[in-house]
């Protein structure tokens, strides 16, 4: 029994993918220790690529795509904040 519990007790691992020139365009030093913080968690999966040829999106404003599901902030506190509330709200399910 212990061993069915441990299977479905799992946390489920959130896929969060990067635009490095997003991250380098909105990401500043005042809140990249609070991303570090968030995305060392052992439920979160990222990646960063040098591109997503999502240009127009990557201009305006930061963003990241998570679980194939592209998301948007007007600043990367909020960013932030929506990455936290998606990934509380995966391991609730």
């Amino acid at each position: 029994m212990k061993r069915l519990t441990k299977l479905f007790s799992k946390q489920k691992k959130v896929q969060i993918d990067f635009c490095e020139k997003n991250l380098d365009r909105f990401l500043n030093e005042e809140n990249s220790p609070d991303y570090e913080r968030f995305l060392n968690q052992n439920h979160i999966q990222y990646k960063e690529y040098s591109c997503q040829s999502k240009c127009e999106q990557c201009k305006k404003s930061p963003y990241a795509i998570v679980d194939g599901e592209f998301i948007a902030a007007e600043n990367s506190d909020e960013l932030l904040g929506r990455l936290k509330h998606i990934a509380s709200n995966n391991n609730k399910e």
